[in-house]
């Protein structure tokens, strides 16, 4: 109710405006043969002082104000006609005042009524958090959501492939404490897209292994259960996940379904910072590093964060980031070092940067540019007090401020 009064109330407001510039030009706005008037006395008034200077003789003269005034006296009686007529053109402009003020009434709230979101409540930040919160402990198990996804295509199978997979399960159900089988079994499946079977598989072999299992092993059995889901990641597939990152944090494709869940439980902001540091961890081409590749900017843009798309600093393959400093000679000598003596030269250049910024200072690009390095180079703390100076530096330039906010996410901080 507050929002539709608080949108009517400026609706009301932009009319008011509206109504005020139109009925102030009308009432400013002269008649024609008022201006004609008003030219047609300054002629005569300088045909007396055009005479005075002896610019024109007096025949000349008397010439001119008898054809003046007679411009006056026709001007006149046009001005007496048009004010003794009908006050129509008065009423005519209130009339669209206010057409004009219910069309922009009416058009805004039919447009939001169309657009919008009629009756729905207020959601600030906390009851965002806490409507995440609240869903994602009352949000639907596997066994509903895989219920709920439709039936998948046939795929195009090589000939033969089928009997051998239903050779696999025969032999499978006989030894179900093969654990080798079991595996053989779920990748098969899963290669035919019955990903139910494949990841009833995986749970076979990760029982029949006990504790001698890998931490992929878990992340492996959340990824089929996410597949069966048609993408969903259930409270299942989440404990599978909350494992797999226990036991290996760095696991790319368990940090990649973790960062689906946080954008599913409306938390993109949670789920942009854990991708964009797994894009910097790499490698360059992993299946779950183009994942997120593809869906990072939609995340950003829901968390309300400015992202432009570049190759993650850091990652395996990846180029050093680019600061000031190298030449072609610094570039060439850098492809003959070991991986520590490319680390020295960064961090070489970094200090330059540094070292720069801090005595003459800079633009906003390079101070980003700092900050990213100092993320690349794990020295988090450097990084929040280069972000803390430059927010003041540029404190009165917004664009300034969204390029580093964008780096300081990027470097690993909480803007």
């Amino acid at each position: 109710m507050v929002f539709w009064i608080l949108i009517s109330f400026v609706a009301l407001a932009m009319a008011a405006l509206l109504g005020l510039i139109l009925l102030r030009a009308h009432s400013m706005a002269e008649p024609p043969a008022a201006y004609d008037l008003r030219v047609y006395r300054q002629q005569l008034s300088d045909v007396d002082k055009d005479l005075l200077r002896g610019v024109i003789n007096d025949s000349d003269a008397q010439r001119v104000r008898t054809e003046v005034s007679r411009r006056i006296l026709a001007a006149d009686a046009q001005l007496q006609k048009q004010s003794s007529g009908s006050p129509q053109p008065k009423g005519m402009s209130r009339l669209t005042v206010v057409l004009a003020a219910a069309l922009l009434i009416g058009g805004t709230l039919a447009l939001y009524n169309l657009l919008g979101a009629p009756g729905y409540g207020d959601m600030g930040l906390a009851s965002r958090i806490e409507a995440s919160d609240n869903y994602a402990q009352t949000r639907p198990k596997q066994a509903e959501a895989e219920s709920k996804v439709p039936p998948q295509p046939n795929p195009n199978l090589e000939p033969g492939y089928a009997d051998l997979v239903a050779q696999l399960r025969q032999t499978a159900g006989e030894r179900p404490d093969d654990a080798q089988g079991q595996a053989l079994l779920a990748q098969h499946e899963a290669n035919l897209g019955n990903f139910i079977a494949a990841y009833q598989a995986k749970q076979n072999y990760i029982r029949i292994m006990s504790g001698d299992l890998e931490p992929q092993d878990y992340g492996e059995l959340a990824e089929l259960m996410i597949m069966a889901a048609g993408g969903y990641v259930s409270p299942e597939a989440e404990e599978l996940l909350d494992d797999t990152l226990r036991l290996d944090p760095r696991n790319g494709p368990a940090r990649y379904y973790y960062g689906l869940l946080q954008g599913q439980l409306d938390r993109p902001d949670i789920a942009f910072r854990v991708w964009v540091d797994t894009l910097r961890q790499g490698p360059k081409g992993a299946p779950w590093i183009n994942g997120i590749e593809a869906q990072i900017e939609d995340m950003a843009f829901r968390a309300g964060i400015e992202y432009s798309p570049i190759s993650p600093p850091g990652a395996a393959g990846a180029q050093a980031p680019a600061l000031a400093g190298p030449n072609a000679e610094d570039l060439e000598a850098a492809q003959e070092m070991t991986a520590e003596g490319r680390q020295e030269m960064i961090r070489g250049m970094v200090a330059r940067l540094s070292d720069r910024l801090a005595t003459e200072g800079g633009s906003a690009p390079e101070w980003a540019q700092l900050i990213g390095a100092l993320g690349v180079l794990g020295e988090q703390d450097r990084a929040k007090a280069i972000y803390a100076e430059a927010k003041t530096r540029f404190a009165d330039d917004t664009e300034a401020l969204a390029q580093l906010e964008s780096a300081a996410s990027m470097a690993g901080l909480e803007p």
